[in-house]
């Protein structure tokens, strides 16, 4: 009797084992919801082809009027907030290539570094280069790089970010030498926008009346900053 009872114990408990097994639930990868929000929007109005596309985490979410700061330009973004270089290449297929954009405009590295003490400047160059070299295996379109921005609630990573901004604009210009020897706003197939300076008072603090509460995004006027060092670079 004891071992007809072990016998169906042991069948019952190797049932729920493969139950648990089948029934197993697979995670989403990282901000899967908002990539398929950009899907639904495409299917119900695609945007044109030709466009400029911005690239990137809060910054370009948070510009949900970005099109009235470039009147003359075809903006599509698709910018969420959060992300890192690793979720640009992580959906790339997704949120590059379908729009076949004339430009691509990129502003992403801060949340790589705000997201562990282990990530280095050298550590997030090396992500934008295998974004930027993701990108030119499919397409041709000129690249823009904005700087990483000095947000007063990131203070403790700016030496990291400087780093990383002088490497990746060493970088883009290594992507084009004859760049140096044309106007600034040369539109090459890469180019770097520094916004980093423009957003520091004259002791090279941050301008506290260009951010949110929060210290970390900005507000109006932080944005005025960034369309009139953007602009130049833009492709009509």
């Amino acid at each position: 009797m004891k071992y007809f009872l072990y016998v169906i114990t042991c069948f019952f408990l190797a049932c729920d084992t493969n139950n648990k097994r089948g029934t197993q639930i697979v995670a989403t990868p990282p901000f899967w919801n908002d990539i398929q929000n950009f899907k639904k929007q495409d299917s119900i109005h695609f945007p044109p082809k030709n466009a400029i596309l911005f690239l990137g985490s809060s910054s370009f979410t948070k510009w949900t009027d970005v099109q009235l700061y470039f009147p003359g330009y075809t903006i599509i973004n698709r910018g969420f907030g959060g992300s890192t270089l690793l979720d640009q290449i992580r959906y790339a297929n997704d949120i590059i290539f379908p729009y076949e954009p004339k430009q691509i405009v990129i502003y992403c590295g801060e949340n790589d570094l705000a997201s562990s003490d282990t990530i280095t400047a050298a550590i997030v160059v090396d992500r934008f280069k295998q974004l930027y070299k993701m990108i030119r295996e499919k397409t041709e379109a000129p690249i823009a790089y904005i700087s990483m921005k000095p947000s007063p609630s990131r203070r403790h990573l700016f030496l990291k970010m400087r780093g990383a901004n002088l490497m990746i604009m060493l970088f883009m210009a290594e992507q084009d030498p004859k760049a140096m020897l044309r106007s600034s706003f040369y539109s090459g197939p890469a180019k770097f926008i520094d916004i980093q300076n423009k957003m520091l008072n004259e002791k090279g603090e941050p301008i506290p009346e260009i951010f949110l509460e929060d210290s970390l995004h900005m507000n109006e006027k932080g944005y005025a900053i960034w369309k009139k060092e953007i602009e130049p670079y833009l492709i009509k």
